[in-house]
């Protein structure tokens, strides 16, 4: 079951929807937050179109292979969290914003401390902005299908999702996990098409990372080119890739045990 807390964002308070992992796994069945403090939690950010509930179960099961706490939250405008405001319009900066000023209140709130971050999709590059930021507030960072520039594949696939929101019964299927599924949707549509959003890119953050950093990809990603994570490792010759056979832009859900593999194998050389 997820709750809610409320926030200060920008002298706004708004509420943000998580939950902790089932800890079970791990021999704790309480509230994993009431947990020792050096026991580590992992963060998971979700894509654009995401929210506490679309993780489904993925967060439970990669947390009890690491043996960490996990914390699943949704985002501003998604889920059970605050919505948009009805004229309120994202600007290009957006992931920058998540990065710099939500996820940082949410980690205060919590009493959270130097936990690892897992992102996918735009989650992933909220995450990569983040790491860049705060280069000593993290252990380390797993980003999956981040976005580090727009390509034509990225905006060819968002017009089609739009198509699909419209007319092909994407809204009916995405109001089960948001309780403002417009606010969630043309939030996240409105400003990946914008033109303002053409020349987006955080390239140039990558350097400045210095957690270990894991970052993989489908390679039938329908969101991105292999570019985008092969780009990492140009900038950043420590980070470790992973493109995965057979898989699009989810690889929590189309190859789930290989990607729990992988982060688990990278957990471990970092200890």
């Amino acid at each position: 079951m997820s709750a809610k807390l409320t926030i200060d964002w920008c002298g706004r308070e708004i509420a943000i929807e998580y939950r902790w992992t089932d800890t079970r796994e791990t021999g704790n069945t309480e509230n994993a937050n009431d947990a020792s403090p050096e026991w580590p939690v992992m963060v998971f950010l979700h894509e654009g179109l995401g929210s506490v509930s679309l993780w489904k179960d993925f967060p439970d099961q990669l947390c009890a292979r690491i043996g960490m706490r996990g914390l699943v939250y949704s985002r501003p405008g998604y889920g059970k969290s605050t919505p948009r405001d009805a004229d309120e319009h994202w600007a290009a900066d957006f992931m920058h914003r998540q990065a710099y000023e939500v996820l940082p209140a949410l980690l205060a709130h919590l009493g959270i401390q130097k936990p690892w971050l897992f992102g996918h999709s735009d989650g992933g590059s909220i995450a990569l902005l983040y790491a860049a930021q705060f280069p000593a507030g993290l252990r380390g960072a797993i980003v999956v299908a981040p976005h580090l520039f727009v390509e034509d594949i990225s905006i060819q696939s968002i017009r089609l999702a739009r198509e699909a929101y419209m007319q092909h019964g994407l809204r009916d299927r995405l109001a089960r996990h948001h309780d403002e599924v417009d606010s969630a949707f043309f939030g996240w549509n409105d400003v990946w098409l914008s033109d303002a959003f053409k020349d987006w890119a955080i390239e140039s953050v990558i350097p400045g990372i210095r957690c270990p950093l894991l970052a993989l990809q489908g390679e039938q990603d329908e969101y991105g080119s292999l570019q985008q994570v092969l780009r990492i490792r140009e900038f950043l010759s420590s980070a470790e890739v992973i493109t995965l056979a057979n898989c699009g832009h989810s690889p929590h859900r189309d190859r789930a045990l290989e990607l729990i593999a992988a982060v688990a194998s990278f957990i471990q050389r970092q200890q």
